[in-house]
């Protein structure tokens, strides 16, 4: 597959976005935790990635709640079920990592399930901010929490994001 990536400007900082012939397959900020190595986005193009960018600048504007594109991540058995589980976090909520591993039903443990939500590829599409600590808190962010923050913030209506 034909694997390339392009760098869109966003309210939040530069997002890293590839994609390969079947879908998007990263979203990443820069100094991500579980970056992958950057040869494996191929080469940059500026070209291909609009509708990504389009939804994008949408959602931070406010005015799109779930994303409609073709998603291409892979992982092991467990990541995968844990970011569908993600997956189907409404906007505007939070889940806690408790109760996706009670979710899952499967005796996979609340840490099992931090460290596949530490490993989504799609942060943002695939809404990684939306889980929280069994407290409420804010915990741990590929992104950092100041993100993390402003995340979930815009999705209660409490920042409105200007286009950068």
């Amino acid at each position: 597959m034909s694997t390339r990536h392009t760098i869109l400007a966003t309210p939040i900082g530069d997002l890293t976005v590839v994609r390969d012939d079947a879908g998007i397959t990263g979203v990443y900020f820069p100094h991500h935790w579980t970056r992958p190595d950057r040869t494996a986005f191929g080469p940059r193009v500026e070209s291909g990635f609009e509708d990504v960018a389009g939804q994008l600048a949408d959602y931070f504007a406010g005015q799109r709640r779930e994303f409609d594109l073709p998603l291409h991540a892979t992982g092991d058995a467990v990541q995968e079920r844990v970011w569908r589980l993600i997956g189907a976090i409404p906007y505007g909520r939070t889940a806690t990592y408790g109760e996706l591993a009670r979710a899952l039903g499967d005796g996979t443990t609340a840490q099992e399930v931090g460290a596949a939500v530490g490993s989504n590829p799609l942060s943002i599409l695939v809404g990684c901010h939306r889980v929280v600590g069994s407290d409420g808190k804010l915990t741990g962010y590929a992104g950092g929490l100041d993100r993390k923050r402003r995340l979930l913030d815009l999705e209660s209506g409490q920042l409105q994001l200007e286009a950068s």
